[in-house]
């Protein structure tokens, strides 16, 4: 019913996508979503996907990211199956990615250096000052040096999307979820944390799936893909 969004020739695809439907709602309140939906991303490839409120995207990116159950299609993240997978599978893959979405999704009680440390967390084998050194590391990388002892509630708006991304930076992601990561960010910050997304996809053959309004990074996309009324479209050049 849509025409899928199609492959990027690399050597390994990360999310395998085929004929994805979601609803939501029953009876007169039912809403099909999603309609349809193909698509591979590689590892190493980074891919934008832009369309207006309301057509699927977050919903799209949730599905990926194992924070919903799939029901009809196919969803393979990571080689794992993900329809008909249970919670506990789920939660093991979702160890695996990193997701910045637009609530921040912060604990507001732990310091900036806290809230990255938790990323950090994640990987196996480091002792606990490796990963706070580590988290240090990434706050300077999004260019909040000097912050690291605040209070999420202390900082702006634009410095909590930065802890975000720092946070799911810090875990080493094999696969990157963003929902309008540059949406509190101004044109330099906005471009530089894009930046950072790309050298990931490139040095740890990361793939990136970002959704974003923002025309000013679109050329930093290798594929450009539109999500109209659930359906899933090249993007025009």
């Amino acid at each position: 019913r849509c025409r899928p969004g199609g492959d990027f020739l690399m050597s390994t695809n990360t999310v395998q996508i085929d004929s994805l439907v979601h609803s939501f709602g029953r009876g007169s309140t039912y809403r099909e979503v999603l309609r349809g939906i193909s698509l591979n991303i590689a590892a190493g490839e980074v891919v934008i996907l832009t369309g207006p409120s309301g057509c699927g995207k977050t919903t799209l990116l949730t599905l990926i990211g194992a924070l919903r159950t799939t029901r009809s299609g196919s969803v393979n993240v990571l080689g794992q199956e993900l329809r008909g997978a249970g919670r506990r599978r789920r939660q093991r893959l979702r160890q695996r990615i990193g997701m910045i979405f637009q609530g921040h999704n912060l604990l507001k009680c732990l310091t900036a250096e806290e809230n990255v440390q938790m990323g950090a967390d994640l990987l196996p084998g480091l002792s606990f000052a490796a990963r706070r050194a580590r988290s240090r590391e990434w706050l300077r990388a999004v260019g909040l040096e000097g912050h690291e002892m605040k209070r999420i509630d202390q900082l702006s708006g634009g410095q909590r999307q930065r802890v975000a991304i720092a946070r799911a930076l810090a875990a080493e992601p094999q696969l990157l979820l963003a929902d309008e990561p540059t949406a509190s960010l101004d044109s330099v910050s906005g471009r530089s944390v894009v930046e950072l997304l790309n050298k990931l996809a490139r040095e740890q053959a990361c793939a990136v799936l970002m959704v974003t309004h923002d025309p000013r990074i679109l050329d930093m996309a290798d594929r450009l893909l539109r999500m109209e009324d659930g359906c899933l479209l090249e993007a025009e050049e």
